[in-house]
C-alpha cells in the first residue's frame, strides 16, 4: 500500500498560512466607551477596514456611536458591559469582526483647495525649509502633488486627517505649540498634513492657508469633508 507524504516546503507554507492574525489593542475609555486600535502600520488599506468595521459595529444594539480615527475606532455604549465576562465577550466579537473585515471602498468626492503658501498665512515655512533642506518651491511642489485621502475626522469639528504626504517634507511637530492658528491653516505635523477647520491652538507647522470653509453648523452634514473624500491642494501663489 502506497502512502502520500506532504513535501516539506508545502508543510511550511500550510503552517505559515495558518498562523494567527495579529491581535488588535482594545482599551476602555472610562465606563462609556472603548478604543479599538488596529495592528500594523497606518496605511489606506488598513483604514478602509476600519471604515468597514465602523459600519458593522454601528448596527450592534449595545453601540451608540462608532467613530473611526486614524487606524483606530472608538465605540460609545448604549449599555456598558455589566461584567468582566460581558466585556471580554464584546472584545472577542470585535476582534473577530476585524479579522473578517474587508476593505470598504468609499467613493467620495474630490475637493480642490486653493492654497497660498508662505507669507503671513504660512509662518512656519522657514522651519520646514530648515528641517528638510528643501527650498520653498520644492516643498510646495511636493506638498501639492498628491491626491490626499481623508482617513478620518477629529481633533475639532470639521478637521480631517489625511494620508499620502510625501515623506521628504515630513517635519516634527513643534516643541512649543502655537496658541492660535486661523481656520484654513494648512500645516505639516510629522508625516501628516492637514487643514484647520477653525481657529485654535496647534503644534503643527503652518505652511499656507486656504479660504475654504470646512464646517458650517447650519448645513447637513455640517462638515464639508467625510472619510473617503479626497483633497488636492492647488497652488495659488507662493509668498516669500
Amino acid at each position: 500500500m502506497s502512502t502520500t507524504t506532504t513535501p516539506r516546503a508545502a508543510r511550511k507554507t500550510s503552517a505559515k498560512s495558518a498562523a494567527p492574525k495579529p491581535a488588535a489593542s482594545i482599551s476602555l475609555l472610562g465606563t462609556t466607551a472603548l478604543l479599538f486600535e488596529a495592528p500594523g502600520e497606518l496605511e489606506l488599506a488598513s483604514q478602509k477596514r476600519i471604515w468597514a468595521l465602523a459600519r458593522e459595529t454601528q448596527a450592534w444594539p449595545e453601540i451608540r456611536e462608532s467613530v473611526p480615527g486614524m487606524n483606530n475606532l472608538m465605540l460609545t455604549f448604549v449599555r456598558p458591559p455589566r461584567s468582566t465576562s460581558a466585556l471580554e465577550e464584546l472584545e472577542a466579537r470585535l476582534q473577530k469582526a476585524w479579522d473578517a473585515a474587508i476593505e470598504l471602498p468609499i467613493e467620495g468626492r474630490l475637493i480642490e483647495l486653493p492654497v497660498v503658501y508662505g507669507g503671513e498665512g504660512g509662518p512656519h515655512m522657514a522651519d520646514v525649509i530648515a528641517h528638510t533642506g528643501l527650498s520653498a518651491e520644492e516643498i510646495v511642489e511636493l506638498h501639492s502633488a498628491p491626491t490626499y485621502p481623508v482617513y478620518a475626522l477629529g481633533s475639532h469639528p470639521g478637521y480631517c486627517y489625511l494620508g499620502g504626504m510625501d515623506p521628504r517634507i515630513a517635519t516634527p511637530r513643534r516643541k512649543v505649540p502655537v496658541l492660535s492658528i486661523p481656520g484654513g491653516a494648512v500645516s505639516i505635523g510629522g508625516a501628516q498634513t492637514g487643514v484647520s477647520a477653525s481657529a485654535g491652538p496647534s503644534g503643527w507647522n503652518t505652511i499656507g492657508s486656504t479660504s475654504m470653509s470646512f464646517f458650517d453648523p447650519t448645513q447637513d452634514p455640517p462638515a464639508l469633508l467625510q472619510p473617503g473624500d479626497m483633497i488636492r491642494f492647488r497652488v495659488e501663489r507662493i509668498v516669500k
